[in-house]
Order: structure tokens, then C-alpha cells, then sequence
């Protein structure tokens, strides 16, 4: 972190400097890692424990956070669409549309003209009621 001491104000100075001598104070006033640590294997061996059977070979980021639950794999997909210049320009349909595609359908060109032929149907209808707003009259 750079800080430019010569731009702040007298009360930035103050803040800085009272937040410094507290972090420092922290600092000198807790032990040193090897003895912890010495204390911490002295301790699991009272126990009967070793370090590597209480924590085995994860860091110790790993051991204190919260575990996440795992993600749901999606399984692969065939291709739907292909670009007809280069062949290996391929898209399922599913995510984010790709620049290619998105290239070629700014200048006028239709999605389905991109459509592998025999393999594939469009991914979206125009009258698919998913995601349109529906009106209710209340009588």
C-alpha cells in the first residue's frame, strides 16, 4: 500500500497515525509463530493426536473457512450451432451467445441460419411465454 503522506490533511495524518501505533501495539504483543506453533504440536501430542491426523494435508485457510456445498455439474452438450467459414466455431446454446455468432447476427443474419442441419432446433421460440409479462384485467 503507497500512501502519499504530502496530500493529507492534518486529520487524515492523526487517523493514520493512531491506526499505525494500535497495529504495532498488536504486533509486539503476540507470541512468535514458532513457539505457538511448538505449544500447538505439544498440545495434540498430549492428546495423542499429531498435527497431520487433526488436519491432515489441507492449509489452515481451508481447515477455519466454511466449507461450500458442492456445484452441480451440467453435462456436456452436442452443438447446435456451427459457422459455416470456420467449421470449428461451434455454440450448444446454452450461455452466453459467442462473438462470432454475435457478430453475425448484428449485421442481419437470423440465429437458425446457423443451425446444423439435421441435428438441431432452435433454442428459443418467438411465442415462448417464458419471460414475457402477462396482463391480468381485474372485473
Amino acid at each position: 500500500m503507497n500512501i502519499d503522506i504530502e496530500k493529507l490533511s492534518l486529520s487524515e495524518l492523526t487517523s493514520l497515525l493512531t491506526a499505525a501505533e494500535r497495529r504495532r501495539q498488536l504486533i509486539s504483543s503476540r507470541r512468535p509463530i514458532a513457539l505457538v506453533r511448538r505449544n500447538v504440536i505439544a498440545l495434540a501430542a498430549q492428546h495423542g493426536y499429531t498435527i497431520e491426523e487433526l488436519f491432515g494435508d489441507r492449509p489452515v485457510t481451508e481447515i477455519a473457512g466454511k466449507k461450500r456445498a458442492p456445484r452441480r455439474k451440467t453435462g456436456k452438450v452436442a452443438a447446435k450451432y456451427r459457422d459455416p467459414d470456420n467449421k470449428r466455431n461451434t455454440w450448444s446454446g446454452r450461455g452466453r451467445m459467442p462473438v462470432w455468432l454475435a457478430q453475425k447476427t448484428k449485421y442481419g443474419r437470423s440465429v437458425t441460419d446457423f443451425l446444423i442441419p439435421g441435428l438441431a432446433k432452435p433454442t428459443a421460440r418467438k411465442n415462448s411465454p417464458i419471460g414475457q409479462r402477462t396482463l391480468i384485467k381485474q372485473g
